[in-house]
């Protein structure tokens, strides 16, 4: 994860995901949703047949499912993406099982919900542990996260550019933790992308994954759109 800004994205099939891996290279992440797939076989399929055609995978849980935890864990610990998305309290869990399996280079993160208080974060992600909205500091979050070696923060729900003085407490606070990557998540789209990877640079993050789904997709055919990645590509970030 050497660049600074790379894309989190969806494609409709292993051809679409061809067209923008071919066209972003390692600034770019195609996800694929264990959410969609009947069993942890057909998911490991898919993921597979994506890496046959040399496409980056970011597994991921699906619409932010807790439920599908322990599926992106056994599908990840199978496969060996090179990214995947995970509630905070299954990352330590995921992480461990694919280091044992020597997957070094895999990039784990943890999800982390905002609060609506700046400096003030939920990491009650779990399917039973979200029932409690009970708030933590972004410090402890983070600290918690660079005990377990996770080194990258999810942040969702953001709401676009609405959260960004929440989205810079918690960067802040990773950074100081030694977590140079961040996630930001929800409602990002080619307009307000610019504006929220910023914020995550101006507050010390080395490299930002922003994650931009259904605002690239094409509503009739499905696809991601090639062009709408060319946008992402051509912006800039001091």
């Amino acid at each position: 994860m050497k660049q600074k800004v790379i894309f989190n994205v969806l494609a409709k099939d292993v051809d679409n995901a061809k067209e923008l891996a071919d066209l972003a290279g390692d600034r770019v992440l195609i996800g694929i949703m264990v959410k969609n797939y009947p069993s942890v076989e057909a998911a490991i399929e898919q993921v597979e047949l994506y890496k046959d055609n040399k496409i980056p995978v970011s597994v991921g849980l699906g619409a932010g499912d807790p439920a599908m935890w322990k599926m992106v864990a056994d599908v990840s610990a199978k496969t060996m993406p090179n990214h995947v998305n995970q509630v905070f309290p299954a990352a330590g869990y995921t992480l461990g099982r694919i280091h044992e399996l020597g997957a070094v280079n895999t990039l784990v993160n943890a999800l982390i919900e905002p609060s609506g208080s700046p400096g003030e974060v939920y990491i009650s992600t779990g399917p039973s542990s979200s029932r409690f909205k009970e708030k933590v500091s972004c410090e402890m979050a983070a600290t918690m996260l660079a005990e377990l070696g996770v080194d990258s923060v999810k942040f969702y729900p953001i709401d676009g550019d609405r959260r960004l003085d929440e989205v810079a407490a918690m960067v802040k606070a990773a950074v100081n933790a030694g977590l140079a990557i961040f996630e930001p998540t929800g409602g990002i789209d080619v307009e307000n992308v610019q504006r929220i990877v910023q914020t995550c640079l101006d507050h010390g993050a080395e490299t930002v994954i922003p994650h931009l789904y259904t605002s690239l997709i094409d509503q009739e055919t499905g696809k991601t759109e090639v062009e709408k990645m060319k946008q992402l590509l051509r912006l800039e970030w001091n």
